[in-house]
């Protein structure tokens, strides 16, 4: 138990000390000042070139997205999900060790080069990400908790990140031994976790680039807003264009969608306008407790 307590612990002194770095040493590695930087460039296009001008600047919900951007990014890690994945992932693989698994990898790729090793990563967590989304709008409890994301009103980059702290856990949970069983051999994944993050801001973003037959690999925000709709076609009662990177899952498997032009589509999903709207009321939202947000 002191062996679990002593790597809880650390997990917290570790990742503050990594934090710290992150805001106070920027360099080209950098994810703080990556976020940022990205974060600016689509709010810079909203406001130059937006695709719904009629929306303001400062849409509804813009302060709270952004606090959720940084929260879900980093805060969220720093408050319990690191330490506390750390002790999880230390006991799972204790727990294999006695049962006799010393080694997860399935496949071994760290002889491939970086460029194909990434490319792989990039599409196998895609793909595993696509599955998870699906499986958040299909089942009813974990459907509670993605609601959060679905209770954008109005669209814009910020909105990528707003999402319940559980559904963070989720992701990270069911995609960890899928590519813990691959052996890549670079220990920075980097450029992927940037790449995902722009292409993220760029689905959410009140923005439109013409993307040609690339429409049907890359997702974009004229596909992704109707993910957002506040009615689906009857046809797919559990959502449709689910693709967080990539379209081109949707499109293989039949749930890609987009009847006409959304950018004015009305978004939410039906009863979200008795949704809580702080951020605590929005991140209790699922767990069986009051609803914050209610008035005595």
């Amino acid at each position: 138990m002191q062996e679990y307590v002593e790597i809880f612990l650390n997990g917290y002194t570790g990742y503050a000390s990594y934090l710290w770095q992150e805001v106070t040493n920027p360099h080209w590695k950098n994810y703080f000042w990556w976020l940022i930087a990205v974060s600016l460039f689509f709010f810079a296009v909203e406001i130059f070139a937006p695709w719904r001008k009629d929306q303001k600047k400062f849409r509804k919900d813009f302060w709270l997205d952004l606090f959720y951007v940084f929260f879900n990014f980093f805060l969220f890690s720093l408050i319990i999900y690191n330490a506390a994945s750390e002790v999880v992932v230390h006991l799972f693989n204790n727990l294999m060790e006695g049962a006799g698994v010393t080694n997860l990898v399935a496949v071994e790729v760290g002889s491939w080069p970086v460029g194909v090793q990434l490319a792989v990563l990039f599409v196998l967590r895609d793909f595993i990400h696509w599955n998870v989304h699906r499986l958040l709008h299909r089942v009813p409890f974990l459907w509670e908790f993605h609601k959060v994301h679905h209770s954008v009103e109005e669209m814009g980059f910020a909105a990528h990140l707003r999402f319940h702290w559980v559904e963070n856990v989720v992701y990270k949970v069911l995609e960890y031994i899928p590519l813990a069983m691959i052996g890549f051999g670079i220990d920075d994944y980097f450029v992927v976790h940037i790449a995902a993050l722009a292409i993220g801001h760029f689905n959410h973003s009140n923005m439109t680039l013409p993307l040609g037959p690339l429409k049907y690999i890359l997702n974009n925000p004229q596909m992704h807003i109707w993910h957002h709709a506040k009615n689906w076609p009857a046809r797919y009662p559990y959502g449709i264009n689910f693709g967080l990177s990539l379209s081109v899952w949707d499109y293989l498997f039949r749930t890609a969608v987009i009847p006409h032009d959304g950018r004015d589509i009305e978004l939410g999903f039906p009863g979200s306008n008795e949704f809580p709207t702080t951020f605590i009321g929005q991140n209790l939202h699922g767990l069986g407790l009051p609803n914050a947000d209610a008035k005595v």
